[in-house]
């Protein structure tokens, strides 16, 4: 049997699930597992990494017994980023809960580092601002928490990394600890231009160097796994936001996509040079190959879809997350509602993680449908102020390529574009961040010469969404928006 198929390991923030994929690029058989969010404190979200772990194998097992494992040419993994997990590598098991990216209990901390004045230095290192999204903070946090933890670092056993290193550690039976570069400059660690854990970083931190992974390529003879018996090799690894970036084919400067899961996170190909933000955007790794890395500038959006989920779960206002296409589209426009909705605070260009979210503009007459209205129409606002960055960056704007649970929403597409004043695309395949770890496995394992050579034969479009709404009503609404932002930060 020929070994003619791309499995994917997409280890997400509430599931994780394992797509096979042709080298066309075609979805043939899929398997997805829940992932419990815990909080045990206001601001606290947490993972059980043992979880994770038994519901990516069990996923994967599902999928290559489907296609028959014979047929997997190579696995490639994608994950949430800066979530920390914490583990002895002797038991192999978790000393701790997981902490997640959304997590904010290191706030204090650094506020702390603020105000002594480390941010500009650590943002020209690692192109990253201080905030508790990051991983460094959360390790050293738990260091200073969790006994265990302390005790396993002190007996030279304890290892740190995110979610991608935990599982390639467990896939290899514990032969390989690595981290690859778009993981690792999440973190606050590695520095942007070399690639390396620098120890300047790790003193400013207080992350000891001995319970690090390697840094790796994203693409290339990682490790291999006996899970599904012989040996299959692990040729593709990089963050979420990373890979859909790839999976849509941005590839070249200038070229922007948007994820819209739980967060949404834009990112923008920026070629060989580490691009320098001063409008609070992210820099960081798009990917490296070959020892060379390349990168973007990103705006990270803590809250999109899980806003909606917070409809349904938190408000009860809707059954499931597909009534809102409809309720949007049942009104002309939100009443005059404007959602902020800081669930987690406001990421980019904001940086507030103590901000809140609020409701605006409500009257006797507003209905359920016009708050799911303000509640989509935030995604184009949240999505234009970080287009709004990016030009002021010098980055112009042509198209904006979308992904993400959200997306199959076609009212939420077009008022995306509306919001913006540009193009929206949609990918055929819209589960472009596992399509993305695939291109690298493909890459990887010698299956194509180059990213753009996966992308030619593995990504394509589905369906444009072009502007409608008139200038004037665009700008009436983003000043609107810029007011009730203005509010949120004034609480």
């Amino acid at each position: 049997m020929t070994a003619d198929l791309l499995l994917v390991l997409d280890a997400g923030t509430t599931s994780t699930r394992a797509i096979a994929f042709t080298a066309k690029g075609a979805i043939i058989a899929s398997a997805g597992r829940p992932i419990t969010q815990s909080y045990p404190q206001p601001g606290w979200v947490e993972h059980d990494a043992a979880e994770i772990w038994r519901a990516s194998r069990d996923c994967l097992i599902e999928v290559a017994d489907s296609v028959g494992a014979a047929r997997i040419a190579a696995i490639g993994i994608t994950n949430q980023r800066e979530t920390v997990v914490l583990w002895d590598k002797v038991s192999g098991e978790p000393l701790a809960p997981a902490i997640v990216w959304q997590d904010r209990r290191t706030a204090d901390a650094c506020a702390a580092l603020k105000s002594a004045g480390h941010e500009p230095w650590v943002q020209a290192q690692t192109g990253l601002l201080l905030d508790p999204y990051f991983s460094a903070t959360k390790i050293r946090w738990a260091l200073d928490n969790w006994p265990q933890v302390a005790a396993a670092e002190a007996r030279g056993t304890l290892l740190a990394g995110t979610v991608e290193s935990w599982l390639i550690w467990k896939l290899s039976a514990g032969s390989r600890h690595i981290t690859d570069a778009t993981n690792a400059a999440r973190t606050l660690l590695m520095g942007l231009e070399s690639c390396r854990w620098e120890p300047e970083l790790l003193a400013l931190f207080g992350v000891p160097a001995a319970i690090l992974p390697e840094i790796s390529d994203c693409a290339g003879p990682l490790a291999t796994t006996a899970l599904l018996g012989g040996q299959t090799p692990i040729t593709g690894s990089a963050g979420d936001q990373q890979a859909a970036a790839i999976g849509q084919a941005c590839l070249a400067p200038g070229q922007l996509k948007a994820t819209y899961g739980t967060g949404c996170f834009l990112l923008a190909h920026a070629g060989a040079v580490p691009p320098r933000s001063t409008h609070r955007l992210l820099s960081t790794v798009a990917w490296r190959l070959g020892g060379v890395p390349a990168y973007a500038l990103e705006g990270s959006i803590f809250t999109a879809g899980a806003a909606v989920q917070w409809l349904r779960d938190g408000l009860g206002l809707i059954a499931s997350a597909a009534e809102t296409e409809a309720l949007a589209a049942s009104v002309p426009d939100s009443g005059g509602v404007i959602v902020v909705p800081a669930l987690a605070g406001l990421g980019a260009p904001h940086w507030q993680p103590e901000a809140r979210g609020i409701i605006t503009g409500l009257s006797g007459g507003t209905t359920r449908a016009h708050i799911a209205r303000a509640t989509l129409e935030a995604m184009g606002q949240q999505t234009a102020d970080l287009v709004d960055a990016l030009a002021a960056d010098g980055v112009a704007a042509g198209k904006l390529r979308v992904d993400g649970g959200m997306v199959a929403n076609d009212w939420l597409c077009q008022d995306l574009a509306d919001s913006l004043g540009i193009t929206v695309e949609r990918p055929r395949v819209i589960e472009t961040t596992a399509l993305g770890a695939a291109m690298l496995a493909g890459v990887g394992a010698g299956l194509f010469p180059d990213l753009a050579a996966a992308a030619a034969a593995m990504s394509a479009a589905d369906r444009s969404f072009t502007p409608a709404l008139p200038a004037p009503a665009r700008q009436a609404r983003r000043a609107a928006w810029g007011r009730a932002i203005r509010q949120t930060l004034a609480n």
